[in-house]
Formats: structure tokens, C-alpha cells, sequence
């Protein structure tokens, strides 16, 4: 275990993994979240910098939480971010689903090796019908 300083209030706590932030201050977040969350829901054309003033939440706060797919938005929404990969449009996520299919696939074939057929080993019939003997 260690113990780290909290980025957002400075408090020293158990660090276990993730954001280096202490329980209070997760805790806050999340009822941060939750506002953003039912704000997106009754403001459906807002823009990220109105919901980023109307809840003080940061704008890289916002687009994080899309990246991880706790935030997502219509088709017609004004809100989107970049395919990390090729660029095009996005509501949520990472990558578009056409890139999202061509990871998948990289990583499939990447990890399927397919075992390579055993040769059959031919005997002649001659071979099978000859007597044989254990040594001992």
C-alpha cells in the first residue's frame, strides 16, 4: 500500500490504484457526476462549456468522462470528440465502431494461433500386419 498526497484537496490517504484522489474527494466527484449527469438529461442541446460552467466541472473533467463511456449523447447532440484513431466524429468512447472493429480484429488474430494440422503418418498395410515384441 501507499501513501500519496490527494491531487484535488492535498490530504495524504491510502493510495489502492486509479485517480490519486482520497475518498472525500471520489466521493465529491461522483455527486458531481450525478449533477452533470441529470443536467445533460434536462439541457439536451447544451454545449460542453455551458455544462461546464452551469455544474463547475472542467471541461477535460467532462471529456473524460465521455472517454470512459459514462457520458454519451444522441446522434443530434452538439457534443462530440475525435475518433482517437481516424478522426471522425464520436458521442462517446474512444473510437468510432468502425475502428473499434479493426482493434477487435487486430487483437483476435494477434492472439489466435491456430495449431497446425498434424501430418497423418501413412503405414502400409504390410507394416500394421508384421508380429512385434516387447523386450523386457
Amino acid at each position: 500500500m501507499e501513501v500519496r498526497n490527494c491531487k484535488e484537496c492535498g490530504k495524504l490517504f491510502n493510495y489502492l490504484g486509479g485517480q490519486r484522489l482520497c475518498m472525500s474527494c471520489k466521493n465529491k466527484l461522483e455527486e458531481k457526476f450525478d449533477k452533470v449527469k441529470r443536467y445533460i438529461y434536462e439541457n439536451k442541446d447544451a454545449t460542453l462549456a455551458q455544462i461546464s460552467e452551469e455544474n463547475e466541472v472542467s471541461v477535460p473533467q467532462l471529456r473524460q468522462w465521455i472517454r470512459e463511456e459514462r457520458l454519451s449523447f444522441t446522434a443530434d447532440s452538439v457534443i462530440g470528440l475525435e475518433c482517437e484513431k481516424c478522426g471522425a466524429i464520436i458521442k462517446t468512447g474512444r473510437f468510432c465502431d468502425k475502428c473499434k472493429k479493426e482493434v477487435t480484429n487486430s487483437l483476435e488474430s494477434a492472439y489466435k494461433h491456430e495449431p497446425k494440422p498434424k501430418p497423418e503418418v501413412k503405414k502400409d498395410s504390410h507394416e500394421r500386419a508384421k508380429m512385434r515384441f516387447l523386450d523386457n
